[in-house]
């Protein structure tokens, strides 16, 4: 079974909780790596890493779901990560988030909790979590390049 991660900054908070709560219901294994509490002084490094961090060292096993105003900066931190492939969505035509799965095998979803109501975010993540990586010749080739890039100088 897949691990999934939460993290979120003060931004996203509320947006964790309310799919952390959705996810346990559906009986998903679920880790929440922060933020805890509201705390508008917080850093979405100090959440997003931990959970990017799992993800690149499970990446078949562990997906994860982080939190932003906007979800860029999230993401990035996550994409610093070997092994991690996040993508953002801030809302608009749920589609990017199956192709997402099917032609890149993000393992990271980045939402920018300022621009997609709760609801919206549950029911995009279900569609991302049931979603699988196509595993098409083009996509796995594709896929190979990125993991064959040289790493990223420190941030």
């Amino acid at each position: 079974m897949t691990t999934i991660y939460l993290a979120a900054d003060h931004a996203g908070f509320a947006h964790k909780e309310a799919l952390k709560q959705h996810l346990l219901e559906a009986g998903q294994t679920v880790i929440d790596c922060g933020a805890y509490h509201v705390d508008s002084t917080d850093d979405y490094p100090d959440f997003i890493a931990p959970a990017a961090e799992a993800v690149r060292d499970a990446p078949a096993a562990a997906r994860a779901i982080i939190f932003g105003g906007s979800g860029q900066g999230e993401a990035m931190v996550a994409n610093a990560y070997p092994n991690v492939r996040a993508t953002v969505y801030y809302g608009g035509p749920p589609d990017i988030i199956t192709l997402s799965r099917e032609h890149n095998d993000a393992n990271v979803l980045s939402i920018g909790a300022r621009f997609v109501s709760i609801a919206d975010t549950l029911d995009v993540v279900d569609q991302w979590l049931a979603t699988d990586f196509s595993s098409d010749e083009r996509h796995v080739r594709r896929l190979q390049k990125r993991a064959a890039l040289p790493p990223r100088l420190p941030i």
